[in-house]
């Protein structure tokens, strides 16, 4: 039986490649190329922020260039009101900084994975009960492999805990030991500037360090 807390698309994404692209700052003109990059290196789920430049249309050129298997969706989602816009131009995730209530439950009856960002036990059973499927730890850098172990011990097992915020290839060893199941990746991925082959060869170093280092 599917738990209320699966999204078997997503599921199947992030178990290809556990890794988040979060193009914050990307332009629609550039999105295509970046985003064949990323698919070519192995990422399977791709966030576009409503803070970058025309979101909407930079997640429906991402929708109509790649293939199915790649999740696409929108970051920095903030109101519900947001969730059809999103929805409508091919999203299919929702990607919070928060945890809102409002948002996640827009998210849900849309038919949307729902990933909130979290920094706290009370907040991360708070986004359970709303309705997550991902919970989004952030900022990973602040809070560190401990807390992921500490989380892990208390929070469901099939819930996957994604660190977000100051992930390198160096580093994401030591969160998968203690629990972590995937990493979101913004600057040291893509940032504003970057070529569709600096992005790709970025991205290629990632999913080295995660084959490497990703539990058997």
């Amino acid at each position: 039986m599917t738990s209320p807390s699966s999204h078997p698309v997503l599921e199947t994404a992030l178990r290809a490649c556990g890794l988040v692209a979060i193009l914050r700052g990307v332009k629609p003109d550039e999105v295509a190329d970046i985003g064949q990059a990323l698919y070519q290196a192995g990422f399977r789920v791709i966030e576009v922020p409503l803070n970058s430049p025309e979101p909407l249309q930079s997640i429906t050129t991402l929708r109509r260039t790649l293939p199915d298997d790649v999740v696409i969706g929108a970051g920095t989602v903030l109101s519900p009101e947001d969730v059809p816009r999103i929805a409508e131009a091919g999203g299919q995730i929702i990607v919070m900084p928060h945890s809102d209530a409002a948002v996640i439950r827009a998210a849900r009856a849309a038919g949307m994975a729902v990933a909130p960002g979290v920094a706290t036990p009370t907040e991360a059973f708070a986004a359970l009960a709303a309705g997550a499927h991902v919970l989004k730890l952030f900022p990973a850098e602040l809070l560190g492999p401990a807390v992921v172990k500490a989380w892990r011990a208390v929070l469901p097992k099939d819930v996957p805990l994604v660190p977000v915020g100051g992930i390198t290839p160096d580093n994401m060893g030591a969160f998968l030991d203690a629990g972590a199941q995937g990493f979101g990746l913004g600057s040291a991925l893509y940032r504003p500037g970057l070529t569709a082959a600096e992005v790709g060869e970025r991205a290629r170093g990632f999913v080295a360090a995660w084959r490497a280092v990703r539990p058997a």
